[in-house]
């Protein structure tokens, strides 16, 4: 498998893994996402590239209806945006996105 296909796949066993704890098989509750995230996050390059505000904003955005669970679509969203918010700490969060806007051609 690719290294894409590894990641999707790792994504989803991952979810079920954590989801699997209760009666609610196909949706993670606020205490089960807090137990995911605490368990996969733990590797000191990923935390310094990742702010822990990052990741409560983006757990705050998941629960749109308010209902305590989290189904696949709101985790897969988590996941998109601790990518982003990765890919920003490690590339800088000023970096210039493309002409204009105050950027200046070199």
């Amino acid at each position: 498998m690719s290294k894409l296909e590894k990641a999707i796949v790792a994504i989803v066993e991952v979810f079920e893994e954590y989801a699997g704890t209760d009666e609610q098989k196909s949706q993670l509750s606020n205490a089960e996402l807090g137990q995911l995230i605490k368990a996969q996050l733990t590797s000191p390059e990923f935390k310094d590239k990742v702010d822990p505000e990052n990741i409560k904003e983006v757990m705050e955005e998941l629960d749109k209806n308010h209902d305590g669970e989290v189904n696949f679509r709101e985790f897969s969203q988590c996941i998109a945006g601790l990518a982003r918010a990765y890919y920003m700490k490690k590339h800088g969060k000023d970096k210039c996105r493309g002409r204009g806007r105050g950027c200046q051609d070199k």
